[in-house]
């Protein structure tokens, strides 16, 4: 059984108290690096004063990428399967499987 450790992560000027699993610390302390850096970035390209509306580009950004990821997983499974199915048709064609 993992213990709960308790952990503070700050994003956006605000601290947020956290319970997590021992192996949930790394990557949700990186996860929040990461996030930060990107409020960063979007206050300083754009005129933006509101952390909500920082936040929420953020938050669209991160929704976007996770999107064209689960499209290229999607992408690439159908161009695995059409393959498998090509190898197939070749050996059987040849004779291989006989």
């Amino acid at each position: 059984m993992s213990d709960k450790l308790r952990i503070k992560l700050s994003i956006a000027d605000r601290v947020y108290p956290l319970s997590v699993n021992a192996e949930q610390e790394e990557s949700l302390r990186q996860a929040a690096e990461q996030l930060q850096k990107m409020v960063k970035q979007f206050e300083s390209s754009y005129a933006v004063n509101d952390k909500q509306d920082v936040l929420a580009m953020c938050a669209l950004q991160l929704a976007n990428t996770v999107a064209l990821k689960s499209k290229d997983q999607h992408i690439y499974q159908s161009a695995k399967a059409q393959l498998e199915a090509l190898s197939e048709e070749i050996d059987n064609a040849i004779g291989v499987n006989e």
